[in-house]
């Protein structure tokens, strides 16, 4: 049988969160827990796509608490058990693996720059080369300020990006959620499915609020575990 401890005082309590009567009045307490037991972390995994910032998405995972796990892009998606998947950046479409067949799984899925852009292509959408190019200090608009993965960054944020490709056509079921004076479509999400992504590096420190969009994608996945 499990022991509770009052938060309040660390005086032992039954399971309704009352002290055990050491007189003939119960003292009640608002809070409690139980003593000794395990918590459950949530698991996501990063799918690795050869990107050069990869291994830092599953730091800024762990940071936060998160069991995160590397795995090869070549893992067959059956294999793996998990609270959500992040589709890394990466330098090649042809270099892939198996990442588009995580779209297939019933958890959510961010995907990171060439993440994003294999959600795209995948799911109908299309992606094309950027005018901007390569990697660069860019203020970004969230333009819809409801998203649960970067509406909680509104008006803007500054961020770290590479535009060498860039997603030109939304998927259907996908909501532009960030632009910027280089980029169009530096977000999208459709939230029913779960499934998101931005151009951006989130896990670089050049990105200014790159957490919160770790942990806004740690709550997604809490919320469809629920």
């Amino acid at each position: 049988m499990l022991e509770f401890a009052c938060i309040d005082c660390h005086v032992g309590t039954n399971r309704g969160g009352v002290h055990k009567r050491t007189d003939e009045l119960a003292v009640p307490v608002r809070f409690y827990r139980p003593t000794g037991y395990t918590v459950v972390m949530t698991k996501i995994v990063v799918v690795d796509n050869h990107g050069q910032f990869t291994h830092l998405e599953q730091r800024a995972l762990r940071d936060l608490g998160v069991q995160a796990e590397l795995i090869d892009n070549e893992t067959d998606p059956a294999d793996v058990d998990a609270d959500g998947v992040v589709l890394s950046g990466g330098p090649d479409m042809d270099r892939i693996g198996r990442s588009a067949e995580y779209l297939e799984s019933d958890v959510p899925v961010l995907g990171i720059c060439l993440g994003m852009q294999l959600i795209a292509t995948e799911l109908g959408g299309s992606v094309g080369s950027g005018e901007y190019g390569g990697y660069a200090d860019v203020t970004v608009e969230i333009v819809d300020e409801d998203d649960p993965l970067t509406g909680s960054l509104h008006p803007e944020t500054r961020v770290w990006a590479s535009h060498a490709d860039e997603v030109t056509e939304l998927p259907d079921g996908f909501e532009r959620t960030a632009r910027s004076d280089v980029c169009d479509v530096e977000a999208m999400s459709d939230a029913d499915r779960d499934l998101y992504g931005v151009q951006w590096h989130p896990e670089v420190a050049h990105t200014e609020e790159g957490e919160e969009i770790f942990e806004n994608f740690l709550e997604i996945c809490k919320k469809n575990g629920a």
